[in-house]
């Protein structure tokens, strides 16, 4: 049995398959994504999602499925499933008896004597899906219709039955082409051999999403079905359907499959598959790389970038990919912010930690490069603006007091990383000292330092070490309890707030650190006592009163519990880096326990990858996001922990 595979006893049980999703990109910002049943359970999954440069590039979804029929003896039967209000009609999914993800997402049916493989392949670098059709077994005339269903719609929203859609075709090579409204590309619908397309437009109604239902939403889609594409099909044949925005040449269809295939890595490991997951978010379009934050419904954020960028670039040894996409967000420094969500026009500078964990990320950078030379050549100048910017003070009262600490906040909005708002209010404002943005300004005050000095930058050095030294000083005074044995989250105008929370992880675990080992220690006791789970650390203990252990129900619900104890599993690359300063042994053991029992979620939400966030209370049901870009990158941060650690690591 391949690392990621499904057997029919699994996939007939749909509270089952319809938990476990599939992902591809096309590494250009498409992406085709769906169950491992291909029955579609959010209003992000598709089989063509791409971002369109005339709607601000948004991704919109184009082609939403493909039902397939086999007929034998003039009897249809239906491999499709859709899932309407109290029923699945068809059920395609019992003739299911296999699903394998490697080299690509596989289906097999098996209908009487017929055994019909679906293999679905979405094209790097193009805006083109390929679903090819294997006839393994029959013993009868066989015949294939494929039935595409539109959408031409955001991906933050339903399509609906309407007067104005444009259902005219126009024939092409092998095919059709439809553009449903003004704005959108044409999608070229193409097959590799001779088919009839049998035009019967029409609309099918209230297809529901289950997901967006239990998530608070409308749930419900009208889709457009132009017709279908019939053909015969031979034992041992393969015929493919290609949907694509340009016009494809048919007779190069197969060689192409081929040689796409062949570029597909293996995913025969929990490394693999992570490495694999790690290339998915990384987008490349003309000079610009980005980081998606996630997926489905992410897209760039400036926070995320950073934190992910490490662990999705260095530990897969691609240097290039992290500089390239450390000059993109480079050039979009405004005034010593990063854009925390948007682009352009629609950017939104309202992150504090973004240009912080520039530096790190940078640092990180360096660190594997040895080359601090070019590093301070091309990074510097930017370094020096956004220190300087922190302290003579930014927008939302972000400013470096006399005591050399970050102030920052202001009403009705949260600049830190724990950011959900419910109703126009933060959750966890945490105006004041935040104590992550702090021990980010010491390492980032140092860092820079560090690489002035190498390049005899005695003028910045000079102005700067007194600040470094006087952020120490005053780190420890402001946020360390010593009746407690652990950091503050932050400190305001009433003092010192001490709810358990993982963000002094970061005093502990960032390169140059303004606290001492025994603080260490005190911290990394708190953290294991209350906020460690098999997944990761919890946004908050839960002997808290504002403690929420599921995160579930309405946006309002679930972003109530976000951080205030839901599990994040990007912050135990941190806890480990930590704990390895104090206790390497102890830390090691930690870690494994940890990479074991994310190994177990490759098959469970996201296929080949590791979700967003899981519930704070056992056990820790993956939730949010299916594919998260700095949960994978941590884990693959902590897996090189361990090899550089353990001379014998089993990971």
């Amino acid at each position: 049995m391949k690392y990621l595979e499904f057997d029919k006893e699994s996939l007939v049980n749909l509270e089952y398959s319809l938990n476990r999703e599939i992902l591809s990109t096309n590494r250009a910002g498409g992406y085709f994504s769906t169950t491992i049943v291909l029955c579609n359970t959010r209003k992000y999954h598709g089989l063509m999602v791409v971002p369109l440069d005339e709607f601000d590039g948004e991704n919109h979804v184009l082609l939403s499925s493909v039902d397939d029929t086999v007929i034998q003896h003039e009897q249809a039967f239906n491999l499709g499933i859709h899932r309407y209000p109290g029923i699945y009609e068809p059920r395609g999914h019992k003739y299911i008896v296999d699903f394998s993800y490697e080299p690509t997402p596989k289906v097999t049916y098996r209908v009487g004597g017929v055994i019909l493989e679906k293999e679905l392949l979405f094209v790097h670098n193009e805006e083109q899906i390929l679903i090819r059709y294997t006839l393994k077994e029959a013993h009868s005339p066989t015949k294939l219709r494929l039935k595409p269903f539109l959408a031409f719609r955001n991906a933050h929203k339903l399509s609906k039955a309407n007067m104005w859609a444009n259902t005219h075709y126009t024939e092409i090579d092998n095919g059709v082409k439809y553009k449903l409204y003004k704005g959108f590309p044409y999608l070229h619908l193409q097959t590799n051999k001779k088919a009839e397309f049998i035009a019967s437009p029409d609309w099918y109604y209230n297809i529901e999403y289950k997901e967006e239902v239990w998530r608070g939403y409308d749930g419900h889609e009208d889709l457009f079905v132009p017709g279908y594409f019939e053909l015969s099909i031979k034992k041992g044949e393969s015929v493919i359907l290609s949907a694509s925005t340009t016009e494809q040449k048919t007779t190069m269809l197969t060689k192409k499959f081929n040689a796409e295939i062949e570029r597909r890595p293996a995913k025969n490991c929990f490394k693999k598959c992570l490495f694999n997951a790690a290339n998915q978010f990384i987008v490349g379009k003309g000079k610009h790389t980005e980081i998606i934050a996630g997926f489905p419904w992410f897209g760039r954020w400036g926070r995320d970038t950073f934190i992910a960028l490490p662990g999705l670039t260095l530990c897969n040894n691609n240097p290039k990919t992290c500089k390239d996409v450390l000059d993109t967000m480079s050039n979009e420094l405004k005034d010593g912010l990063f854009p925390n969500v948007g682009k352009h026009t629609a950017a939104a500078f309202n992150s504090v930690d973004a240009p912080l964990w520039y530096f790190w990320a940078v640092q990180q950078y360096a660190k594997y490069t040895a080359d601090s030379v070019q590093v301070w050549k091309d990074y510097g100048k930017k370094m020096k603006q956004i220190l300087t910017a922190y302290r003579n003070g930014l927008p939302f009262n972000i400013k470096m007091h006399n005591n050399g600490l970050i102030w920052a906040g202001e009403k009705g909005f949260a600049l830190t990383w724990m950011d959900a708002v419910v109703c126009g209010k933060p959750v966890t404002p945490r105006i004041g000292y935040a104590v992550e943005i702090n021990a980010l300004w010491y390492n980032a005050i140092m860092f820079t330092i560090e690489l002035a000095k190498h390049n005899k930058d005695n003028k910045f050095t000079k102005e700067w070490e007194p600040i470094a030294q006087l952020v120490k000083e005053n780190f420890s005074k402001a946020f360390w309890n010593d009746k407690l044995g652990y950091l503050a989250d932050y400190v305001d105008e009433e003092g010192q707030n001490m709810f358990v929370r993982p963000n002094q992880i970061f005093a502990a675990s960032l390169p140059y650190s303004p606290i001492t080992d025994e603080m260490k220690r005190g911290i990394i006791v708190s953290i294991e006592r209350e906020l460690l789970t098999p997944k990761g650390l919890r946004t908050l203990a839960p002997k808290n009163p504002a403690y929420h252990g599921r995160y579930e129900g309405d946006q309002a619900s679930r972003d109530t519990a976000y951080h205030q104890g839901t599990v994040w599993p990007w912050l135990s690359g941190h806890f480990i880096e930590a704990y390895l300063t104090i206790d390497p042994q102890a830390a090691i053991s930690v870690a494994k326990t940890l990479v074991e029992e994310l190994k177990e979620e490759v098959n469970r939400y996201g296929i080949c990858s590791i979700s967003e966030i899981f519930d704070g209370d056992p056990p820790q049901r993956p939730c949010g996001a299916v594919s998260q870009a700095w949960s994978v990158a941590e884990t693959l941060r902590i897996i090189r922990m361990v090899e550089q650690h353990d001379k014998s690591p089993e990971v």
